[in-house]
């Protein structure tokens, strides 16, 4: 049987232990909810370099997209520059065999304006009074006028022709300045998407960075749970001895258990306190460890 001495030093053991145990109870759960904190800034972070990830693919689709289509644009526009060209030559041609046709006939007025003097006389002819050897006289130009214009005829569908040609001309050259436009726009377009592509890039790699100090943190965090844990384990097998050897020799320890719920309930206290304070809602429990309180 145990002297009264070495029951008191087992019952203060007892209690050294047990508080020890919460002690190291409080560590643990602090250690583990800093683990808990680096674990789901890691998760976040990762979502976020997944979303950033997406960002990039999804730029560098547009990006690709438009170059495509800046270059398609370009071969076309390149195309009608030539057409352009080509058909500037064929004038150029043209307009030299118009002179040319101009020199041989030694034609003073153009076809074109022959043909305004003939319209002209045949409408006075239709229109105007005049005697017979007056009409007579106008009917001899008129016939020579005719016969000039029907000889330099062709100098005038010439003629036609360049002016034909140079209002198609005209028209390929709207169509590569339409075509410049859409490029510079494109291209513009895809170089916004590259310069976002290359920003979104870099804010991948510092999150990785973040990401990568956050995992390390991490797994500080848990190797410090596992080895507080490791000291709880000791602790409560330590605690559990005490109790054993308590049983052992019938030893009470009704008082020790008393004063425990009493600091549990003086916790429990300033918790509600600390509700009350910030007008947070009551639960049952709560109202309950105040009526226990007021006893």
């Amino acid at each position: 049987m145990l002297s009264e001495v070495d029951k008191k030093k087992l019952l203060l053991d007892l209690k050294k232990a047990t508080e020890e145990v919460n002690q190291v109870k409080i560590k643990l759960n602090k250690v583990n909810s800093e683990k808990e904190s680096w674990f789901r800034k890691k998760s976040t972070i990762g979502k976020e370099i997944k979303d950033k990830i997406s960002n990039v693919r999804g730029s560098k689709k547009k990006r690709n997209d438009l170059t495509s289509e800046v270059k398609d644009l370009k071969k076309k526009r390149d195309e009608l520059n030539k057409k352009t060209s080509e058909e500037l030559k064929n004038i150029n041609q043209l307009k030299e065999k118009h002179n040319e046709n101009l020199k041989k006939q030694a034609i003073k007025d153009k076809p074109e304006a022959l043909k305004r003097r003939i319209e002209s006389i045949e409408l006075k002819i239709e229109t105007e009074p005049m005697s017979f050897e007056k009409e007579q006289k106008i009917m001899k130009d008129l016939k020579k006028l005719k016969k000039t214009y029907n000889e330099t005829k062709h100098i005038a569908e010439g003629w036609d022709e360049i002016k034909k040609k140079m209002k198609e001309i005209k028209k390929l050259k709207k169509e590569a300045n339409r075509y410049h436009k859409d490029i510079k726009e494109q291209a513009k377009n895809s170089q916004e998407y590259h310069e976002l592509l290359i920003e979104n890039s870099k804010e991948i790699d510092l999150l990785k960075e973040k990401e990568k100090e956050a995992h390390e943190k991490f797994l500080d965090g848990k190797n410090k749970y596992l080895a507080v844990n490791d000291e709880l384990k000791k602790k409560l097998e330590e605690l559990y001895k005490i109790k054993e050897e308590l049983k052992k020799h019938k030893v009470e320890v009704e008082d020790l258990e008393i004063e425990k719920k009493r600091k549990s309930l003086k916790q429990k206290e300033k918790e509600v306190e600390q509700k009350i304070k910030k007008k947070q809602k009551l639960t049952t429990e709560d109202l309950l460890v105040m009526q226990r309180a007021k006893k």
